[in-house]
């Protein structure tokens, strides 16, 4: 509430005191009214930098007579088209209408060949990795073929050698057995 007293404060001290006065005491409907209805007149003052402003003034009923009266300054008058100029409006309107359609095909055309382009890419990657992949599954085959070999190679020569100290052994007792006797 004492915003909006302070802001009528501020615009009595903004509004020159002649023009506070004569729209107070002078009771005639001013000739640059907007609107007029019963006591309450809309004028439109000088424009401002932040828009239209408008001065309100309350009258008292009774100067103004009994019914109250609405009055609005007349709409300005309609210009007449004519159909050459209808038909020069549906005209630009519809090369209007085709040249957002070609706008429209041409960024759709642009994101499939970049949709393309992507998976073009996709599967060229995806078969690199399956290609590498198999590369090192073959590989890593390969080295264990080798290792069970190196295995195998392994454990015959344990056998060899357990053979041959076997065969050492045999000749050992029987020259143990030969002694004895």
């Amino acid at each position: 509430m004492t915003s909006t007293v302070s802001a009528y404060v501020d615009k009595v001290k903004e509004a020159s005191m002649l023009s506070l006065l004569c729209s107070c005491f002078y009771t005639k409907p001013h000739q640059n009214s907007l609107y007029q209805y019963g006591d309450l007149e809309v004028k439109g003052m000088n424009k401002r930098a932040s828009g239209q402003a408008f001065e309100v003034i309350l009258k008292d009923l009774d100067l103004v007579g009994d019914k109250p009266q609405l009055q609005s300054l007349p709409s300005p008058p309609r210009k007449e088209v004519s159909l050459e100029e209808v038909q020069k409006r549906l005209e630009a309107a519809e090369e209007r209408r085709k040249s957002q359609e070609a706008l429209v095909l041409k960024q759709l055309a642009e994101k499939r060949e970049h949709v393309q382009e992507v998976l073009f890419k996709a599967r060229e990657e995806n078969h690199n990795f399956s290609r590498k992949t198999e590369e090192k599954l073959i590989l890593k085959m390969e080295v264990n073929k080798e290792n069970r070999q190196a295995q195998l190679n392994a454990l015959k020569q344990r056998l060899r050698d357990r053979e041959v100290h076997a065969v050492e052994v045999r000749r050992n007792k029987e020259r143990q057995v030969d002694l004895s006797e």
